[in-house]
């Protein structure tokens, strides 16, 4: 069966982009820049992007360009014969668990749009709008409704197929979360006493850095640097087995990095001088989204329009990267089985409908489970990919593109700089062989670190 192709290379990024864009940018990002002191944790973050990020993603698009497969099938035609296609299927299970959680978090993200847009927050003060979170997170129905939501509208654009639905549907939905993006950080730069956040967040302090800890921002940036491209699990191998090779890939890596980057620092511009102005606390942490912003946006003019604008854009944010690993899922199980297109996606639709379920339960009816270290059932899933297969599985794609055992480096090599544009270079090859799986290696043994002793 011939692949079907992207119909264009700004499909492309904006898909690759929307994959790694999703409550890593819009949520992680601004809470950590506001815990680890601003300007010198977002540094360090874009030093990272550069050095880990930019090298790991090339590989991942050349082994789907090369190999013009899912993840499932990639290794076998890759390196016939041999065992790495286990890794495959690691890949799709990774997948399945993101979404497991995935899709809770952006029901979450649709629930406050529509509650911001019909008022419900108008008139509240901090300590009910507090309370509302806890109650959305209490009602199991509301709550499975708004996932339902998610799932049944993402298969049904994905069976529309590659370029009539998931190209056409994500890249307007991209083009609208930026345009959104620029018109909400103008509005809060342009805030009574936002210029504080403004310095807060773009200037590097070492005083801060230093009271924070070196150590403790350096591992945080790092963290986050890696986590936001959702690499390891084949979510970005699968657009490059959509794409020509007119374009060399570490190009292509390169942008899909700046747009990534974009969006998270305009998350902060939006937030940052916005707290400033209101007074609210920027060490919030992960509660500043939904906890203290609806504050914030009962107090300005137009505060129901510029929330109602800022969870619309938080939900395209997440929608796009639920779009992009259902693609994953539906490709994986259409080669494995044979299904056709709509067969594979209402199969996948209500598997994992239902394994969202345990997810949704977990802060109402199951709140008792506590399924590792006395972790929640979010919590313990968001490990589970976060902690051990995003890191350990590119890990596995580094050994793969650079030793004599996998791939090899040359093969990478040729493929990753088939087409015009920026080309993996021969000096890189020591630094991504050796420096690249030390610094993944660190990421990995201090998430195990920081989860078992929090």
């Amino acid at each position: 069966m011939q692949r079907e192709h992207l119909a264009s290379r700004l499909g492309f990024i904006l898909l690759s982009a929307g994959c790694a864009i999703g409550v890593g940018n819009v949520w992680k990002f601004p809470w950590m820049a506001g815990q680890y002191g601003g300007g010198a944790f977002v540094a360090v973050y874009l030093i990272f992007l550069l050095i880990l990020g930019v090298p790991v993603l090339t590989m991942e698009f050349a082994m789907g360009r090369a190999a013009q497969k899912s993840p499932l099938k990639m290794y076998q035609e890759l390196k016939p014969g041999s065992k790495w296609g286990w890794h495959g299927y690691v890949c799709l299970i990774g997948n399945v668990v993101l979404m497991m959680f995935y899709t809770t978090v952006c029901g979450w993200m649709l629930q406050y749009f529509v509650d911001t847009a019909t008022g419900a927050f108008v008139g509240m003060d901090s300590g009910t709008i507090s309370a509302a979170f806890g109650g959305m997170l209490s009602d199991p129905v509301k709550m499975t409704v708004y996932m339902g939501i998610v799932v049944v509208s993402g298969f049904s654009i994905i069976s529309l197929g590659v370029q009539k639905g998931l190209e056409r549907v994500t890249k307007w939905m991209m083009l609208a979360l930026i345009l959104m993006m620029w018109i909400l950080a103008a509005n809060s730069m342009f805030l009574d006493g936002g210029e504080e956040g403004l310095k807060f967040y773009l200037i590097p302090s070492l005083e801060t850095m230093q009271e924070k800890g070196i150590l403790n921002v350096i591992v945080g940036a790092m963290n986050q640097a890696f986590f936001t491209l959702s690499l390891g699990i084949g979510a970005m191998a699968i657009f490059g087995s959509y794409i020509g090779k007119e374009h060399a890939l570490m190009g292509e890596a390169v942008r899909v990095c700046l747009l990534d980057t974009m969006v998270a620092l305009c998350a902060g511009l939006i937030i940052f001088p916005a707290c400033f102005a209101y007074g609210v606390d920027v060490n919030s942490g992960p509660a500043l989204i939904f906890v203290t912003l609806p504050n914030v946006f009962n107090n300005i003019p137009m505060g129901r329009f510029w929330g109602s604008l800022f969870f619309i854009f938080m939900t395209f944010a997440a929608y796009s990267t639920v779009l992009a690993v259902f693609e994953n899922i539906v490709s994986c199980v259409i080669e494995m089985t044979g299904w056709s297109r709509k067969k594979a996606c209402l199969v996948c639709g209500i598997a994992i409908f239902l394994l969202s379920l345990p997810c949704v339960l977990g802060y109402n009816l199951w709140s008792n489970v506590r399924p590792i270290a006395g972790h929640d059932i979010l919590d313990s899933e968001d490990f589970l990919v976060s902690n051990i297969l995003l890191p350990l599985g590119s890990l596995i794609f580094i050994i793969f593109c650079t030793t004599r055992y996998g791939w090899g480096w040359e093969k990478f090599m040729a493929e990753a700089n088939e087409g015009t544009g920026l080309k993996v270079a021969k000096w890189m090859r020591p630094y991504v062989t050796y420096v690249v799986p030390v610094i993944v290696s660190v990421i990995f043994l201090y998430g195990l670190y920081a989860f078992f002793n929090p």
